[in-house]
């Protein structure tokens, strides 16, 4: 069936506009309908990050749930991985997280978890589709059997404790300075608390959300904020959340930022040194960059690449049986712990690197040079243009002049009305070229 609301990630869309509190109430209902599974009492947790339609989304979804006789859990703002986690052990039927991740407040989301703490496949997705569209008849709960709703108090620290106890017990941070953006989003008050109680120095910033304010100017996506306060603190090191905690960009005492690519590098070659990699490899995706793989086969590591996507490193890696995976934006999936990226969690693991090796982090995190690698999006008013063979036919011309030493990926956005055009090779100038005939091509078929 052709999908109307779910995409790569979930629901996402701009609020009141796409996700109104009737399609929230619907979502409810529906994915409370399909989680009813044996005569338990059913209940689902709802978590959110801290954007203003948060609270009308909530109060929708939880109607929603209620109507169909599910008990429901309201979190307050939580990381989305930490809303993975309490679904499992909170023993919940569903996790449900109201986010957009990294877009502005205008646009929110809504992501669900399976009682296993994964996010939903194909399949669930489809069935929950096709109850959602108003043609659709909803079988509400008798006047008995409604749900009931309460909001848990101090949950936060369960999700803390849980991101401790990933580092060896006798590791801490005592003398580390830590700038921790934590984008005025959903790990707010996670990220430094945890930091603290390891023992570090912990200087908080995009830590004062105002529901407006959630990834303006700060965050894994904007860190030169963080550059700036790293430098001028003579921080160890800078951690960079996004607005729902699940990715983290890391910033060196330089104020230079180090990706998902690197970060990848770091965590695998040292699970690697303590046998702890399920596997001699990780999982990426078509955006890594060529200098990673490269780097990772020089130690005897191999590199397995999906679509773009969290969701589809994470299909890869429970398939084929990797514990280490994840995306140069900096999603980062470490299967031992999380059933999604983690962005607190990822952090900790290189925090360990580093108090382990004792060296800076501009040593400990640069493993290698990426090759030159240009990303341009195109507007289109669809993919029309990639559907064209005279376009495909001039698109081959220019990936076959990278040579065998590059790359070309051209891929539409699931988020936005543009077209991405990435190329990497080790003739910088070669690259452009390649990337800008692309991108010309393109508009002129569009």
């Amino acid at each position: 069936m052709a999908r109307k609301h779910f995409g790569t990630d979930g629901i996402r869309g701009r609020a009141n506009g796409k996700i109104t509190p009737e399609l929230a109430l619907r979502v409810g209902q529906a994915a409370g309908l399909v989680f009813q599974r044996g005569e338990h009492r059913h209940r689902v947790v709802i978590g959110k990050d801290t954007r203003l339609s948060g609270y009308m989304i909530e109060t929708a979804l939880t109607a929603g749930f209620l109507s169909v006789g599910m008990d429901v859990l309201l979190l307050g703002p939580m990381p989305t991985p930490a809303i993975a986690m309490l679904s499992r052990s909170m023993r919940a039927d569903l996790g449900v997280m109201i986010s957009a991740s990294h877009n502005p407040f205008e646009d929110n989301g809504i992501k669900i978890f399976g009682p296993d703490g994964y996010k939903l496949s194909d399949e669930i997705e489809d069935e929950i589709e096709r109850l959602i569209d108003p043609a659709a008849t909803i079988k509400l709960a008798g006047s008995r059997d409604l749900g009931r709703a309460r909001r848990l108090e101090g949950v936060h620290a369960r999700y803390i404790e849980f991101a401790k106890r990933t580092l060896p017990r006798a590791l801490d941070l005592d003398g580390m300075r830590i700038v921790v953006d934590c984008a005025n989003g959903a790990g707010y008050r996670v990220a430094p608390e945890a930091l603290w109680e390891l023992g570090a120095e912990v200087i908080a910033m995009g830590d004062e959300p105002d529901g407006f304010n959630i990834n303006r100017d700060v965050g894994s996506t904007s860190p030169h904020a963080l550059q700036q306060k790293v430098r001028e603190m003579r921080a160890d090191i800078g951690i960079a959340l996004d607005g729902d905690a699940d990715r983290v960009m890391i910033v060196d005492e330089k104020g230079h930022v180090v990706d998902g690519d690197q970060l990848m590098a770091v965590i695998a070659e040292s699970w690697h040194q303590d046998g702890r990699l399920s596997k001699p490899g990780i999982v990426a995706t078509i955006m890594s960059n060529l200098g990673l793989e490269r780097h990772l086969a020089g130690v005897g590591l191999s590199m397995a690449r999906t679509a773009v996507g969290d969701r589809h490193v994470l299909e890869h890696m429970r398939e084929h049986g990797f514990n280490v995976g994840g995306e140069q934006s900096g999603h980062i999936i470490l299967s031992d712990y999380s059933t999604t990226g983690d962005g607190l969690i990822a952090a900790l693991q290189v925090l360990a690197v580093v108090r382990r090796e004792g060296r800076p982090v501009s040593e400990i995190c640069h493993r290698f040079e990426p090759l030159p690698q240009i990303l341009k999006n195109v507007k289109t008013r669809g993919n029309q243009p990639l559907a064209d063979e005279t376009v495909n036919s001039a698109i081959e011309k220019l990936r076959t002049s990278l040579g065998a030493g590059g790359r070309l990926v051209i891929r539409p956005s699931g988020t936005e009305p543009v077209i991405r055009v990435m190329a990497e090779g080790d003739d910088r100038d070669l690259v452009e070229k390649v990337v800008d005939d692309v991108i010309d091509v393109i508009s002129r078929a569009a």
